[in-house]
Protein backbone atom coordinates (compact mmCIF):
# COMPACT_ATOMS: atom_id res chain seq x y z
CA UNK A 1 0.00 0.00 0.00
CA UNK A 2 2.98 2.41 0.05
CA UNK A 3 2.94 2.25 -3.67
CA UNK A 4 -0.25 3.91 -3.34
CA UNK A 5 -0.11 6.21 -1.02
CA UNK A 6 3.11 7.28 -2.77
CA UNK A 7 1.61 7.54 -5.76
CA UNK A 8 -1.44 9.70 -4.50
CA UNK A 9 0.92 12.06 -3.08
CA UNK A 10 3.54 12.90 -5.18
CA UNK A 11 1.43 15.48 -7.88
CA UNK A 12 1.82 17.76 -4.88
CA UNK A 13 5.57 17.68 -4.81
CA UNK A 14 7.64 20.92 -5.53
CA UNK A 15 5.95 23.94 -7.16
CA UNK A 16 2.56 21.95 -7.70
CA UNK A 17 0.48 25.07 -7.78
CA UNK A 18 1.80 26.33 -11.01
CA UNK A 19 1.68 22.71 -12.55
CA UNK A 20 -1.74 22.32 -11.76
CA UNK A 21 -3.00 25.57 -13.37
CA UNK A 22 -1.26 24.92 -16.58
CA UNK A 23 -2.60 21.14 -16.31
CA UNK A 24 -6.09 22.00 -15.77
CA UNK A 25 -6.34 24.42 -18.75
CA UNK A 26 -4.61 21.64 -20.94
CA UNK A 27 -7.58 19.87 -19.93
CA UNK A 28 -10.12 22.40 -20.72
CA UNK A 29 -9.03 22.75 -24.14
CA UNK A 30 -8.98 19.06 -24.77
CA UNK A 31 -8.72 17.55 -27.70
CA UNK A 32 -6.59 20.62 -28.99
CA UNK A 33 -4.00 20.31 -26.20
CA UNK A 34 -4.44 16.03 -26.33
CA UNK A 35 -0.92 15.44 -28.01
CA UNK A 36 1.13 18.03 -25.38
CA UNK A 37 -1.37 16.70 -22.35
CA UNK A 38 0.11 12.88 -23.26
CA UNK A 39 3.56 14.30 -23.69
CA UNK A 40 3.85 15.72 -20.40
CA UNK A 41 1.85 12.45 -18.86
CA UNK A 42 5.35 10.65 -20.17
CA UNK A 43 7.71 13.32 -19.17
CA UNK A 44 6.65 13.07 -15.55
CA UNK A 45 6.85 8.99 -15.69
CA UNK A 46 10.28 9.77 -16.87
CA UNK A 47 10.52 12.49 -13.98
CA UNK A 48 9.22 9.96 -11.82
CA UNK A 49 11.58 7.08 -12.35
CA UNK A 50 14.93 8.95 -12.30
CA UNK A 51 13.92 11.32 -9.13
CA UNK A 52 10.42 10.68 -7.37
CA UNK A 53 11.61 13.23 -4.63
CA UNK A 54 11.09 16.19 -6.94
CA UNK A 55 7.37 15.87 -7.89
CA UNK A 56 6.26 16.37 -11.52
CA UNK A 57 8.30 17.97 -13.85
CA UNK A 58 7.52 21.88 -15.06
CA UNK A 59 5.84 22.71 -18.11
CA UNK A 60 8.02 22.65 -21.00
CA UNK A 61 6.72 23.03 -24.21
CA UNK A 62 9.61 21.24 -26.67
CA UNK A 63 9.66 18.97 -29.73
CA UNK A 64 10.43 15.67 -27.47
CA UNK A 65 7.44 16.31 -25.09
CA UNK A 66 5.30 16.51 -28.91
CA UNK A 67 7.05 13.90 -30.11
CA UNK A 68 5.87 11.44 -26.89
CA UNK A 69 2.62 12.97 -26.87
CA UNK A 70 2.27 11.91 -30.61
CA UNK A 71 2.90 8.24 -30.29
CA UNK A 72 1.17 7.63 -27.01
CA UNK A 73 -1.35 9.21 -28.75
CA UNK A 74 -1.00 6.50 -31.82
CA UNK A 75 -1.22 3.74 -29.32
CA UNK A 76 -4.05 4.71 -28.06
CA UNK A 77 -5.69 5.16 -30.91
CA UNK A 78 -4.68 1.55 -31.90
CA UNK A 79 -5.77 0.18 -28.16
CA UNK A 80 -8.93 1.91 -28.70
CA UNK A 81 -10.54 1.32 -32.39
CA UNK A 82 -11.96 -2.00 -32.28
CA UNK A 83 -14.27 -0.79 -29.66
CA UNK A 84 -15.01 2.49 -31.23
CA UNK A 85 -15.36 0.27 -34.26
CA UNK A 86 -18.19 -1.88 -32.18
CA UNK A 87 -20.00 0.51 -30.76
CA UNK A 88 -22.24 1.49 -33.59
CA UNK A 89 -22.75 -2.22 -34.43
CA UNK A 90 -23.47 -3.36 -30.65
CA UNK A 91 -25.78 -0.70 -29.99
CA UNK A 92 -27.77 -1.80 -33.00
CA UNK A 93 -28.02 -5.09 -31.64
CA UNK A 94 -29.23 -3.67 -28.24
CA UNK A 95 -31.94 -1.78 -29.51
CA UNK A 96 -33.10 -4.52 -31.66
CA UNK A 97 -33.22 -6.50 -28.48
CA UNK A 98 -36.10 -3.92 -27.54
CA UNK A 99 -35.01 -4.64 -24.20
CA UNK A 100 -37.01 -1.54 -22.71
CA UNK A 101 -40.02 -0.29 -23.62
CA UNK A 102 -40.01 3.95 -25.56
CA UNK A 103 -42.38 5.42 -27.67
CA UNK A 104 -39.52 7.51 -28.98
CA UNK A 105 -37.31 6.45 -31.25
CA UNK A 106 -34.28 8.92 -31.09
CA UNK A 107 -34.73 8.42 -27.27
CA UNK A 108 -34.45 4.30 -27.91
CA UNK A 109 -31.47 4.87 -29.72
CA UNK A 110 -29.81 6.91 -27.32
CA UNK A 111 -30.52 4.45 -24.57
CA UNK A 112 -29.09 1.88 -26.94
CA UNK A 113 -26.00 3.79 -27.14
CA UNK A 114 -25.28 4.79 -23.84
CA UNK A 115 -25.87 0.87 -22.65
CA UNK A 116 -23.27 -0.30 -25.67
CA UNK A 117 -20.71 2.12 -24.37
CA UNK A 118 -20.89 0.79 -20.79
CA UNK A 119 -20.62 -2.83 -21.89
CA UNK A 120 -17.42 -1.52 -23.84
CA UNK A 121 -16.43 0.36 -21.51
CA UNK A 122 -15.03 -2.36 -19.21
CA UNK A 123 -13.49 -4.43 -21.38
CA UNK A 124 -11.66 -1.11 -22.70
CA UNK A 125 -10.66 -0.11 -19.60
CA UNK A 126 -9.35 -3.53 -18.88
CA UNK A 127 -7.09 -3.52 -21.83
CA UNK A 128 -5.64 -0.21 -21.29
CA UNK A 129 -5.04 -1.64 -17.09
CA UNK A 130 -3.06 -4.38 -19.18
CA UNK A 131 -0.92 -3.17 -21.54
CA UNK A 132 -0.38 0.15 -21.15
CA UNK A 133 1.36 1.27 -17.29
CA UNK A 134 4.39 -1.01 -18.44
CA UNK A 135 4.51 -0.13 -22.36
CA UNK A 136 4.47 3.60 -20.83
CA UNK A 137 7.29 2.51 -18.38
CA UNK A 138 9.59 0.99 -21.26
CA UNK A 139 8.87 3.93 -23.80
CA UNK A 140 9.48 6.94 -20.65
CA UNK A 141 12.67 5.22 -20.49
CA UNK A 142 13.87 4.27 -23.83
CA UNK A 143 12.22 6.71 -26.18
CA UNK A 144 12.03 4.37 -28.70
CA UNK A 145 8.34 4.28 -30.04
CA UNK A 146 8.58 0.72 -30.81
CA UNK A 147 8.13 -0.07 -26.91
CA UNK A 148 4.96 1.50 -26.57
CA UNK A 149 3.41 -1.10 -29.63
CA UNK A 150 5.28 -4.10 -28.06
CA UNK A 151 1.59 -5.55 -26.12
CA UNK A 152 3.65 -9.11 -25.81
CA UNK A 153 6.46 -7.31 -23.93
CA UNK A 154 3.86 -5.30 -21.71
CA UNK A 155 1.49 -8.65 -21.10
CA UNK A 156 4.72 -10.28 -19.80
CA UNK A 157 5.98 -7.44 -17.79
CA UNK A 158 2.50 -7.43 -15.98
CA UNK A 159 2.75 -11.23 -15.21
CA UNK A 160 6.33 -10.93 -14.08
CA UNK A 161 5.87 -7.95 -12.05
CA UNK A 162 2.25 -8.83 -11.07
CA UNK A 163 1.99 -7.73 -6.96
CA UNK A 164 3.58 -4.62 -7.86
CA UNK A 165 1.19 -4.12 -11.49
CA UNK A 166 -1.81 -4.81 -9.31
CA UNK A 167 -0.76 -2.13 -6.77
CA UNK A 168 -0.34 0.42 -9.46
CA UNK A 169 -3.63 -0.20 -11.58
CA UNK A 170 -5.05 -0.45 -8.45
CA UNK A 171 -4.07 3.46 -8.05
CA UNK A 172 -4.60 4.10 -11.12
CA UNK A 173 -8.24 3.31 -10.74
CA UNK A 174 -9.26 4.97 -7.29
CA UNK A 175 -7.09 8.28 -8.93
CA UNK A 176 -9.41 8.26 -11.77
CA UNK A 177 -12.57 7.47 -9.58
CA UNK A 178 -11.49 10.06 -7.33
CA UNK A 179 -10.34 12.68 -9.99
CA UNK A 180 -13.63 12.58 -12.31
CA UNK A 181 -16.56 11.84 -9.28
CA UNK A 182 -15.58 12.49 -6.63
CA UNK A 183 -13.07 15.90 -6.92
CA UNK A 184 -15.72 17.57 -9.09
CA UNK A 185 -18.83 16.47 -7.04
CA UNK A 186 -16.91 18.28 -3.76
CA UNK A 187 -16.35 21.55 -6.12
CA UNK A 188 -12.44 21.39 -6.20
CA UNK A 189 -12.98 20.99 -9.64
CA UNK A 190 -12.97 18.17 -12.56
CA UNK A 191 -10.43 19.64 -14.46
CA UNK A 192 -7.66 19.61 -11.95
CA UNK A 193 -9.39 16.42 -11.03
CA UNK A 194 -8.89 14.64 -14.04
CA UNK A 195 -4.79 16.53 -13.77
CA UNK A 196 -4.47 14.86 -10.63
CA UNK A 197 -5.53 11.47 -11.94
CA UNK A 198 -3.17 11.88 -15.04
CA UNK A 199 0.07 12.23 -12.71
CA UNK A 200 -0.88 9.63 -10.30
CA UNK A 201 -1.06 7.27 -13.40
CA UNK A 202 2.50 8.29 -14.26
CA UNK A 203 3.84 7.52 -10.75
CA UNK A 204 2.62 4.41 -10.67
CA UNK A 205 3.62 3.74 -13.88
CA UNK A 206 6.85 4.58 -13.43
CA UNK A 207 6.87 1.91 -10.26
CA UNK A 208 7.11 -0.49 -12.89
CA UNK A 209 10.24 -2.20 -12.89
CA UNK A 210 12.00 -1.47 -16.40
CA UNK A 211 14.39 -3.94 -17.85
CA UNK A 212 15.27 -1.00 -20.85
CA UNK A 213 15.61 1.36 -17.54
CA UNK A 214 17.53 -1.11 -15.56
CA UNK A 215 19.98 -2.05 -18.45
CA UNK A 216 20.53 1.38 -18.80
CA UNK A 217 21.33 2.61 -15.18
CA UNK A 218 23.22 -1.01 -14.70
CA UNK A 219 25.34 -1.37 -17.84
CA UNK A 220 27.37 -4.34 -17.76
CA UNK A 221 30.78 -4.23 -16.81
CA UNK A 222 33.75 -3.86 -18.89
Amino acid sequence: MNLVAASFAWPFRGAWRSKFAVGSLTVLLLPITFIPLLGYAIEATRRAEEDPTQGPPPWRLSPRLIADGFWTAAVLLVLSAPFVLALNPLAGAIDGAHLWRVSDRPMSQAYANVAATAVLALPWGLLLLLLMPHATSRFSATGRPRDLFDFPAALRGARRDFPTWNLAAAAMVTAWAVGVACVGLLCVGLLPGVFYAILVSAHASATLSSPARSSRENPPAG
